[in-house]
């Protein structure tokens, strides 16, 4: 009788799975209309599967370099070089 009470567990707990997933699919969907609009048409650049095709999505929205100040970039360079003298530290001791 324990093994039943186990598998009606397991089922209930797999319902409830079910159900998630069942909640998340219906809340794509409902994204995905969105995104076609009210008339059905696709927004440009988004195959029909949702994904985006094309070389399009791959382009930067702006055209500006971001430049780093000297300062920040020997924050950087410090803490990398600290980070790997540590694991290099590690690594030695584990030999």
């Amino acid at each position: 009788m324990d093994i039943l009470v186990a598998l009606r567990q397991e089922e209930a707990k797999w319902e409830k799975q079910a159900e998630e997933a069942r909640q998340q699919l219906e809340t794509v969907r409902a994204a995905m209309k969105l995104f076609r609009g009210e008339t059905g048409k696709r927004i440009s650049g988004l195959g029909r599967s949702g994904k985006a095709t094309g070389s399009r999505s791959a382009k930067t929205t702006s055209g500006k370099k971001r430049v780093m100040s000297a300062a920040a970039r020997a924050r950087i360079s410090k803490a990398s070089k600290e980070r790997w003298a540590k694991f290099r530290a590690a690594k030695a001791k584990g030999k």
